[in-house]
């Protein structure tokens, strides 16, 4: 039975423990902080209003849940907040690549062509991904820790569902839009593996069970339910296309997001954000 350890306090007293559990909080922060921050680049250019509405509502909480992880590291004495997300180098950065990728061609403010296809395609792997992996941590033995993730689940649902149906109506639309979705599927499949793994400290953070199941089972779990909607699922192994995030590799789209991200921060890092 794993002591429940209750305050940052507790968890600094077992080096072991703490590393682990940073390196958790680290990879659930920057994966909602990429993905919240791709999502804000649609703003005002969703396929229709009501989208562009629910859209920025997903990416509003999205960018929030990621502000409580950060939080907690700032609880771990890891630093401020506001420097967790904006501060830290690439090679720091533990979230999984297919996260930072651009949205398309062009730049937010000059002819951005992006592809709403990958934001569908994106956004319905991903939020399947973080139901299944928080649901393994709301029973963490961090206790600060399994309270975020149950809250996170409360709203959650509605996230999943939005972009099932998107999924789901793009599979049964036209030809244009099958083959969009199945190319964007592909991809996803050749990039998406990274998100799927707990990085170097897996099997610490499973014996000191701040996540309730391995890697193994997340993928099964995970595969599941993706399978469950996708009409065509690749005959292939999922990839890791441009090495592991949680490794600290990354792409230059990264660099481009963290150096957007970070514009008005470095302004002025002594200012509160």
């Amino acid at each position: 039975m794993n002591p429940i350890v209750e305050t940052a306090e507790q968890a600094k007293q077992n080096p072991e423990y703490l590393k682990a559990l940073k390196e958790l909080l680290y990879q659930l922060a920057d994966d909602d902080l990429l993905i919240s921050f791709r999502g804000a680049e649609w703003l005002g250019l969703a396929p229709h209003v009501e989208e562009d509405v629910a859209y920025s509502s997903i990416t509003q909480n999205t960018m929030g849940h990621a502000v409580m992880y950060y939080n907690l590291l700032e609880e771990l004495g890891d630093g401020k907040a506001d420097d967790l997300a904006h501060g830290r180098k690439v090679e720091e950065r533990r979230n999984g690549t297919y996260l930072e990728k651009r949205n398309g061609e062009g730049k937010y403010l000059e002819d951005p062509y992006y592809d709403w296809a990958l934001a569908v395609v994106r956004n319905f792997f991903y939020e399947t991904f973080k139901k299944t992996k928080l649901e393994a941590i709301a029973n963490s033995s961090y206790q600060p820790l399994a309270y975020v993730a149950r809250k996170v689940l409360m709203e959650h649902p509605y996230h999943l569902a939005h972009w099932k149906l998107w999924i789901q109506q793009l599979q049964s639309s036209t030809e244009e839009a099958k083959n969009k979705i199945k190319q964007r599927v592909l991809e996803a499949w050749e990039e998406f593996g990274d998100v799927l793994e707990l990085g170097t400290l897996a099997t610490d953070m499973r014996k000191h069970h701040l996540i309730t199941i391995g890697e193994e089972e997340l993928l099964d779990r995970w595969q599941k339910e993706i399978t469950e909607v996708l009409l065509d699922v690749p005959n292939a192994t999922l990839g890791k296309r441009y090495g592991s995030g949680r490794n600290g590799e990354h792409t230059a789209d990264l660099v481009q997001a963290l150096d957007t991200l970070a514009e008005v921060y470095n302004s002025d890092k002594s200012a509160a954000w």
